[in-house]
C-alpha cells in the first residue's frame, strides 16, 4: 500500500494498511471522517494488538468547517476503592507493569467511540450503522490476520513478562512461543465482543452484559476495578488547547494528556534567535531538544488529572511563560537531562473527508500489550496506564482513588491562515510531542512535503516505545558532522538504525483550500495513506 496518496474524495492514514483501507472504504460509501476513524480504531485493535485495543484509552481532535475544534477525552479513572494499601498488602513497593495489579484504571476507548458516533450522527450527518463501522474488525478477528514484524518483535522481547499473564498465551502465543512475522492469528472472543456491541450498542461496554463479564474477569485476575467503576464511567468534558504561531494555529488535547508539551516546544522554538537558520541543522536541532527539556520539566511538575492541577493548562503556553522558558536556553551548551517519563505503545490515525471534516485520533494500551491481562470472556487486553501513578507521598502523580492518570497521548491538528487544514500525530511516549514538533516545523517552516517531513531522519530525547534510556537518540542518516557538533555541545548522543521504529509511527493528512487532500504514513510502520475510491 502507498505511504503517500492524494484525493478529493477523502483520505485516511494509519500505522497498519488494513486499518487505513477500512477507513477509506467507509469514506467511499459516503461516510464521514468520524465514521472512518471509528472503523479504523476497531480494525487497529485487532491487527495491531500490541499497540492498542478496546481495553485502553482514546483521545480525539475533530473539526467541521465553520465550527470550532472539539476534543473527546476517552480516559478511564483509577478504581474508586483503590489506594496505596492495595499494594502494601501484597508486599509491593511500586505499581507493577503487568497482571491484575497493573489493571487499575478503567478503559475509556469505547466511550470515545460512542461519543464520536453521537457527534457524527447529530452534527456531521452520519448515516452508517455501527454494524458497518465494526464490520471489518469483526471479520478480521474471526477469520484471522497476519502478524506484523512489529507485533512479533514486541511479543518476543517481552515474552518473559507476558507469557504467564492470565489469558495471554491462549490468544497471542503459539505453543508458548512468540509468533513469527506472517503467522496467522485469530481472536474469536474479540469477534464475539464486537457482535455484542453491534447488538446492544457501545454503551454495553459500561452498562450491559459486556460490562458484567468484564468486571467478573477483572476480579478473577486480581484487579481492583469493579462493575460500579464501569457503571459510573464518564467522559471528561474539555476544550482543546491551542497556540497561534505565525500563519497557523495548532490544536492539541488538554490534561490529563501531555498535549501542552507540544505547544510549549513549538512556542519556545518560535522565540529562537534570528541568527538560527531557517532550515534543519545542528543549531535548530539543539534548540528543539533544549525546548523539549524545558517542556518536559514543566509537564512532569504540573500536568495530571485537571481536577488536581495547581494551575490551568493555558498558563503553560502563555506568552510570559514561553518567553521565560526560551530565555533560559543556551544556544551553545546542552542542559543536564535525567527526567524522562515512561515509554508507551500507541496508534495515531486520522482522516479527512470530502467535506473537509477532519479527525486526529490516538488510542493506546500503554506498554506492549498493556498489563498483559487478556480477559477470557471478552478477549480484551487490558491496559496498564495506571502505572504512570506514583506511590510516593506528595508526588504530583500520587495514586489516589477515582483519578485520571497522566497520558502521553496527544493528537494534534493545525489550521493555517490560508485555509489549509492538517491533522498529524505519532505513537511513542515522550517522542510524541517531539516528533509532532519536528513534523510541523519541517512542513510549515522548512517547506518540506508531508512525505519528506515524516521520512527524514528523526531524533528523540529520553524514553520511547521499547526503550528506557535518557540519551538523545539520532537515526544514523544524520550526517557525522551534525552528530559531532551536538556532542561538542554536551548532548549524550546515541546513534540508532537508519529507520528506527522507536522514533514512532507518524502520519499526517493535509487538505488544501481547493479540496485536494494529501496524506503520508511512516516508513517505520506497517501503515499506509489510502484514498477513498468513488
Amino acid at each position: 500500500m502507498p505511504l503517500t496518496n492524494q484525493s478529493h474524495a477523502g483520505l485516511a492514514v494509519a500505522p497498519h494498511a488494513q486499518a487505513a483501507e477500512s477507513a477509506a472504504s467507509i469514506l467511499a460509501e459516503g461516510g464521514n471522517a468520524l465514521e472512518a476513524c471509528i472503523s479504523m480504531a476497531a480494525t487497529l485493535a485487532i491487527v495491531y494488538p500490541h499497540m492498542t485495543g478496546l481495553g485502553g484509552d482514546s483521545f480525539w481532535l475533530l473539526h467541521k468547517p465553520g465550527d470550532a475544534a472539539h476534543c473527546i477525552l476517552g480516559s478511564g479513572r483509577s478504581a474508586r476503592k483503590l489506594d496505596k494499601q492495595f499494594y502494601l498488602d501484597q508486599g509491593l513497593k511500586s505499581i507493577p507493569y503487568r497482571g491484575g495489579s497493573a489493571a487499575i484504571t478503567l478503559a475509556g476507548t469505547v466511550s470515545g467511540w460512542e461519543q464520536a458516533q453521537a457527534i457524527s450522527n447529530e452534527q456531521w450527518q452520519g448515516r452508517l450503522p455501527l454494524s458497518r463501522l465494526l464490520a471489518d474488525a469483526l471479520r478480521i478477528a474471526r477469520n484471522g490476520y497476519r502478524v506484523t514484524e512489529s507485533q512479533a518483535r514486541a511479543t518476543s522481547d517481552k515474552l518473559a513478562q507476558l507469557a504467564h499473564q492470565p489469558g495471554f498465551a491462549e490468544v497471542f502465543l503459539s505453543q508458548g512461543q512468540a509468533p513469527q512475522s506472517g503467522d496467522k492469528q485469530k481472536q474469536p472472543a474479540m469477534a464475539e465482543t464486537f457482535e455484542q456491541l453491534i447488538r446492544s450498542g457501545l454503551h454495553d461496554f459500561y452498562q450491559g452484559e459486556l460490562a458484567e463479564s468484564i468486571a467478573q474477569d477483572l476480579a478473577r485476575a486480581g484487579s481492583p476495578l469493579t462493575l460500579t467503576d464501569l457503571h459510573q464511567h464518564q467522559l471528561l468534558a474539555a476544550k482543546p488547547l491551542s497556540l497561534k504561531l505565525g500563519s497557523a494555529t495548532i490544536y492539541t488535547t488538554p490534561p490529563p494528556t501531555q498535549g501542552a508539551a507540544t505547544l510549549m516546544i513549538l512556542g519556545q522554538f518560535a522565540r529562537r534567535p534570528l541568527t538560527i537558520a531557517q532550515s534543519e541543522n545542528a543549531d535548530t536541532l539543539h534548540w528543539l531538544v533544549e525546548a523539549t527539556k524545558q517542556a518536559f520539566c514543566l509537564r512532569n511538575r504540573e500536568i495530571r488529572d485537571p481536577d488536581r492541577m495547581a494551575i490551568v493548562a493555558e498558563q503553560l503556553i502563555s506568552d510570559p511563560q514561553l518567553d521565560r522558558l526560551a530565555a533560559t536556553i543556551d544556544s551553545t551548551t546542552a542542559a543536564p537531562w535525567k527526567t524522562a517519563s515512561h515509554p508507551s505503545d500507541t496508534t495515531w490515525f486520522g482522516a479527512i473527508d470530502k467535506e473537509g471534516r477532519s479527525v486526529s485520533c490516538i488510542q493506546s494500551i500503554y506498554h506492549e500489550f498493556g498489563s498483559g491481562l487478556v480477559l477470557p470472556q471478552s478477549g480484551l487486553c487490558w491496559h496498564n496506564r495506571g502505572t504512570s501513578f506514583s506511590l510516593l507521598p506528595g508526588h504530583p502523580l500520587e495514586l489516589k482513588p477515582n483519578t485520571l492518570p497522566l497520558h502521553t497521548l496527544c493528537p494534534s491538528m493545525a489550521h493555517f491562515d490560508d485555509g489549509r487544514r492538517m491533522v498529524f500525530g505519532t505513537m511513542g511516549g515522550d517522542g510524541q510531542p517531539q516528533t509532532q514538533s519536528i513534523l510541523f516545523t519541517r512542513y510549515a517552516e522548512y517547506g518540506q512535503s508531508l512525505e519528506e517531513a515524516i521520512a527524514a531522519p528523526r531524533w528523540l530525547l529520553g524514553h520511547a516505545w521499547g526503550d528506557t534510556s535518557d540519551s538523545l537518540k539520532l537515526e544514523s542518516r544524520f550526517g557525522p558532522a551534525l552528530v559531532e557538533n551536538l556532542r561538542n555541545r554536551g548532548h549524550d548522543i546515541e546513534v540508532l538504525d537508519a529507520y528506527e521504529e522507536m522514533m514512532g509511527h507518524a502520519g499526517a493528512i493535509l487538505r488544501h483550500p481547493d479540496g485536494r487532500i494529501e496524506g503520508a504514513a511512516d516508513p517505520r510502520s506497517d501503515g499506509a495513506a489510502v484514498a477513498a475510491e468513488v
